[in-house]
Parts: structure tokens; sequence; C-alpha cells
């Protein structure tokens, strides 16, 4: 016993585990999908970009209809709508000098109402 804690033995094997550690590393993600997961997890890590998400899973929405549903400025609003859209989480479509935004696919969306679910079941 060493300043009060007891020490044990350094075994490097996990008594009664199942993992097979090959087929988990041929399964890991490269390091580059990894960073790739990560941005995108950076990109929602943000509060007004997720309110802005949140309201275009409602409806397709203009910048001046999110400054009005944000209560935001025009130029923070495109801002982070340059940024969701670089990060492929939102997409646009032009009708003359309007621009609408709308999530990129379905997949934002699941991925946004799946974690809203998770939150409510803590």
């Amino acid at each position: 016993m060493e300043n009060g804690i007891a020490s044990a033995a350094c075994d490097d094997t996990c008594a009664g585990t199942e993992a097979d550690i090959d087929v988990v590393k041929q399964k890991l993600v490269d390091d580059s999908t990894a960073i790739e997961l990560a941005d995108l997890f950076k990109a929602l890590g943000d509060p007004t970009r997720i309110r802005i998400i949140h309201a275009l899973l409602q409806s397709e929405l203009c910048v001046h209809d999110l400054t009005e549903v944000l209560g935001m400025g025009q130029s923070a609003i495109s801002h982070q709508l340059r940024l969701l859209r670089n990060m492929r989480i939102v997409k646009r479509r032009k009708v003359g000098k309007t621009v609408f935004y709308s999530l990129d696919d379905d997949h934002v969306e699941q991925l946004i109402v799946l974690t809203l679910q998770h939150l409510k079941h803590e």
C-alpha cells in the first residue's frame, strides 16, 4: 500500500471480455472520417445554429423569415447559414432574388429528431 492507496498488479488483459479486438480495429473509422464527424458535431455545438436547424425542421425559410423567428440580425443569421451550408447541413434554393434554406437531407433531420428524443428520455 502506497500513500493509503492499494496497489494492484498490472494486468494487460480484461478478464471476461468477449470483444474481438481485431474486428473492432478493422471496423474503426479512419482518421479522416473521425475528423469529418468531429467537425459536424462542432457545427452542431452552437445554440444559434441548433435553433436555425430546428426552425428549418418546421419549414423552408428565407433569411428574413429566420431573422423574425429567431429575433436576430440578418448578418448573424447569414453567417451561421454559410457555415451550415459549408458543412452540408443546410441547402439553399434561389427564387428570383430570394434565397430559401432547408435541411440538406433526411439524415440531418433524423440526427436532430433522435437527439431531441434522447434528451427527453433522461
